[in-house]
């Protein structure tokens, strides 16, 4: 919100905002209100109705304003995977106003859906499509010789299936310009389990990685920036990294598959997001950054139960204890469906 003189109301930032246009005239310095005015929008919708996604939209929003911020949508192509972490991609292209109705009939997908907006590049419900999605448009835009940023955003659930990996080998075999933003919120619905949730643990959590990379950052940035000594420096400090990964972090999934591995970087730093973004976007080939997020991000409850408020089902947004249910009314859709087949199992053992 934006204070006004003579205690007038203030102004919302989010209501002035209804494609990202908008967004990208906004100055920098109102982005972190921003986030805030949309985290709170989530929690209002969310808490007042049925079943709608909560704890991974709370977790994306300040990568959301990034990408939009940076990339120029729709004409860059962005692509999400499934729904539950979309909700402020919505609601940043023109959808905040009928964000009550998601998930409700004749209202919002609680998905991306071409035929609901031009920012929806791909209309898909199942998980680990969007990679393979964003290797599709790359090959149509390079056969018709446009030129446009594709960039896919997949979270660390989904990258626990194996068609993400399909789609990370053929993105890397092929060299084809695009980018992969690994959101890592370590958690998906429930916990990751398995070889790739250790690695990017082992990625997130290695301190000597970490300050070895930050002392090397430091010492090109106060390095000769022109001529010979500096080219020079530039290239050592790209090979340097390079050694430092495959030091400290055996095996570099992603950068043995051709991408070009950037992070892990903070979800919620929406400076460091925006300076990262942009020079990503100067890179060429297959891309990969890793960007850490909390799922909940900003209301207690959910960050201390990330699994519990995946979805929210109508509840108070100041204590989290669930609403009263209204007698009466059709049962849920699972319960009839649970309690079938219970009856059926019993009928034949």
């Amino acid at each position: 919100m934006l204070a006004q003189p003579d205690g007038a109301a203030p102004v919302s930032l989010l209501a002035q905002i209804t494609s990202p246009a908008e967004l990208r005239a906004l100055p920098e310095d109102r982005l972190e209100a921003l986030a805030d005015e949309m985290r709170e929008r989530i929690l209002d919708v969310v808490s007042q109705h049925k079943g709608a996604h909560f704890g991974s939209n709370l977790g994306t929003i300040e990568l959301t304003i990034a990408l939009h911020r940076v990339f120029d949508t729709p004409r860059d192509q962005l692509i999400w995977d499934v729904g539950h972490q979309a909700y402020p991609h919505k609601m940043l292209t023109g959808r905040n106003d009928a964000l009550p109705s998601i998930r409700k009939k004749g209202g919002l997908s609680g998905f991306l859906r071409r035929d609901e907006s031009p920012y929806d590049v791909f209309g898909a419900g199942h998980a680990a499509t969007s990679i393979s999605a964003a290797c599709g448009v790359a090959a149509a835009r390079d056969i018709k010789g446009q030129d446009f940023e594709v960039i896919a955003v997949i979270g660390d659930g989904s990258m626990t299936c194996g068609l993400a990996y399909e789609a990370l080998n053929n993105a890397g075999d092929t060299d084809r310009d695009m980018i992969v933003v690994l959101n890592d919120n370590q958690m998906s619905i429930s916990p990751n389990l398995g070889a790739l949730h250790r690695y990017l643990t082992q990625v997130r959590t290695n301190p000597l990685y970490n300050r070895v990379r930050e002392e090397a950052k430091r010492l090109v940035h106060s390095a000769p920036k022109l001529g010979t000594v500096g080219a020079y420096v530039e290239k050592l400090a790209v090979r340097a990294d390079d050694a430092v990964k495959n030091m400290f972090v055996p095996g570099m999934i992603f950068e043995e598959l051709g991408f070009r591995y950037v992070g892990p970087i903070d979800g919620h730093d929406i400076p460091l997001l925006l300076q990262t973004l942009e020079d990503v976007k100067e890179m060429d080939g297959p891309r990969l950054v890793h960007v850490l997020t909390t799922k909940g991000k900003g209301w207690g409850p959910a960050e201390a139960d990330q699994v519990k408020w995946h979805a929210g089902g109508g509840f108070d947004k100041h204590t989290g204890a669930p609403l009263k249910k209204s007698s009466g009314g059709l049962p849920r859709y699972q319960n009839v469906f649970g309690e079938a087949l219970t009856e059926l199992a019993a009928q034949h053992p």
